[in-house]
């Protein structure tokens, strides 16, 4: 494993939830998975999805949109109002490459899109590289803004005492915000540090997620700022 990927979480592999209704791109995907040394779990359809993502806690969820019983994004959707689940990275799998399915993807909560036809190695890379992202140590674990903390270590978001549920998107774009408290970060940077897209995607995905987020967090929503015409910024207490 080149660049000092660890494919272990806790000291056992990373597991991983393979959901497709097609059994060919399941043992594909699952075979691939192994050979790099990934523990891998399989659901053909949205409801076993579900059951087996609150079941098994696993690391990363690979998730395919149309499926019978519940559709990807209906089960993207389930999965992030569960705190639970809310936390667990979804790249999402499918034959239906639009821009606006895309664009639903995201704002959902999945946190990258993989058209079909894939090649299985870059699927394994992109795996590795969003696993190896949520690893990485944070900079710092504990974030204080008067009544609003941020625990990045236990993925914990508090105003006043009181627990804030986000999605992992939400949370991973706060947590941005917070670690580069003071400086405006633009619209197509937040794209390419929170979803990791180059762009040319609709930026009015991140406004709708900060919109959520505001709502999301009441009167700690003071400390997001709009920058017009470029982007937003996080003002600590004080600052």
């Amino acid at each position: 494993m080149g660049g000092g990927f660890r494919v272990k979480v806790g000291g056992v592999k990373a597991k991983i939830l393979v959901v497709d209704d097609e059994p060919d791109v399941l043992d594909l995907v699952t075979y691939n998975l192994g050979q790099a040394g990934f523990q891998t779990l399989t659901a053909a359809d949205g409801a076993e999805a579900l059951r087996k993502a609150r079941s098994t806690a696993p690391d990363l969820i690979l998730l395919d949109l149309m499926l019978p019983e519940l559709d990807g994004l209906e089960v993207c959707k389930l999965l992030r109002r569960d705190p639970k689940t809310s936390a667990i990275p979804i790249i999402m799998l499918t034959a239906r490459a639009s821009e606006m399915d895309r664009i639903v993807g995201l704002e959902l909560g999945a946190v990258d899109y993989v058209p079909k036809p894939f090649s299985p190695r870059e699927l394994v890379l992109r795996v590795k590289k969003r696993l190896e992202k949520t690893s990485g140590a944070p900079p710092k674990n504990l974030h204080v803004s008067g009544a609003l903390q941020v625990d990045v270590s236990r993925h914990l978001v508090t105003v006043k005492g009181r627990r804030v549920e986000l999605t992992a998107t939400e949370f991973n774009l706060l947590t941005l915000l917070v670690q580069r408290a003071g400086h405006v970060q633009s619209r197509d940077r937040l794209l390419r540090d929170v979803w990791e897209y180059e762009s040319h995607i609709d930026t009015r995905t991140v406004d709708t997620h900060m919109r959520r987020l505001r709502d999301k967090l009441g009167p700690a929503a003071k400390y997001l700022e709009t920058v017009r015409g470029v982007g937003y910024r996080f003002l600590a207490e004080g600052s």
